[in-house]
């Protein structure tokens, strides 16, 4: 997929897709370091915002390729088959650097995977339901490393999130009206469907069960560390709501943590304390290499 004119790449990637860039690094990775970096961002994020995050991550870990994937709004109403063809050349990328099995793998491939708000998660959500299809979870599960960063995030499906979201991102007062009567409209609809059916058919009540799951993309499991970072005086998102999701992580025997700010607003916990935010990040991704040191030790005692 050729990248659409117009669209600015991130400083020192390249565009592999519509708002989505890959840092590709064919350098020899530190022992302790992840291969591949995965940054979902959240609804509206532009390359200068995700700079923020690229760049702390070429300083903690310079040999590791990234892969930072925007979220357009438009993935809410989108098909199914637009949102898997934009999603697409994700799965190109991974083939490329040797993660998947349709190309000649690495040895055990160390993916750190970092996701931003509701719109970061439904976009990896989305690449999971793909690489299951094409891949299943057995060929990948045994051999990975693997780490998850929730920054604020996930959240439930309710009005004023929905409206708070949308506005912060559509500044154009009329199609603002316009875009919110949309999802005010698919809300409401979903919501009937759910009465009438007795299923779950709002898309924030899917996406909250989706990433219960400790296999949410294949390569991860109940062994992947889960780090939750998120605020008091997030607006958008209660933290009320990631705390329960955490919670019921824990339940289900995953290796989750969370990390609650108090003064931040949402998705900028690095403006208020970088220091606290990354060395939260460095720990999860030591403690997901602990994890692959005592799987290896099973192995050869």
């Amino acid at each position: 997929m050729s990248p659409t004119p117009g669209i600015r790449s991130l400083e020192g990637f390249n565009m592999i897709g519509t708002g989505i860039h890959l840092r590709e690094n064919h350098g020899q990775c530190q022992d302790a370091s992840p291969n591949v970096i995965l940054i979902f961002g959240w609804m509206g994020a532009q390359p200068r915002h995700l700079q923020n995050y690229t760049r702390a991550y070429i300083e903690l870990y310079p040999n590791a390729s990234q892969i930072v994937v925007q979220c357009n709004p438009n993935i809410f109403w989108s098909t199914a088959g637009s949102r898997e063809r934009r999603l697409t050349p994700i799965i190109d990328a991974l083939e490329a650097l040797h993660c998947l099995p349709s190309s000649s793998p690495q040895k055990h491939p160390r993916i750190l995977t970092h996701v931003f708000s509701n719109g970061g998660s439904l976009q990896m959500a989305l690449l999971g339901q793909m690489l299951q299809r094409k891949y299943g979870s057995a060929a990948l599960r045994e051999s990975f490393t693997s780490a998850l960063i929730f920054d604020s995030c996930p959240g439930g499906s309710n009005l004023k999130g929905i409206k708070l979201a949308f506005s912060a991102v559509i500044k154009n007062p009329i199609l603002r009206v316009i875009v919110l009567t949309a999802m005010y409209t698919m809300y409401f609809i979903e919501w009937g469907l759910s009465l009438l059916f007795g299923k779950r058919m709002m898309i924030m009540e899917n996406l909250q069960i989706q990433l219960r799951n400790p296999r949410v993309l294949p390569w991860m499991g109940l062994h992947t560390p889960r780090l939750y970072m998120f605020s008091r005086n997030d607006k958008l998102i209660p933290w009320q709501d990631v705390t329960r999701h955490a919670e019921t992580a824990k339940e289900h025997g995953m290796n989750a943590r969370c990390e609650l700010f108090d003064k931040s607003e949402h998705v900028a916990h690095i403006r208020v304390e970088p220091e606290r935010y990354w060395s939260s990040v460095q720990e999860t991704w030591r403690v997901a290499i602990s994890e692959e040191k005592g799987e290896d030790e099973k192995i050869y005692n």
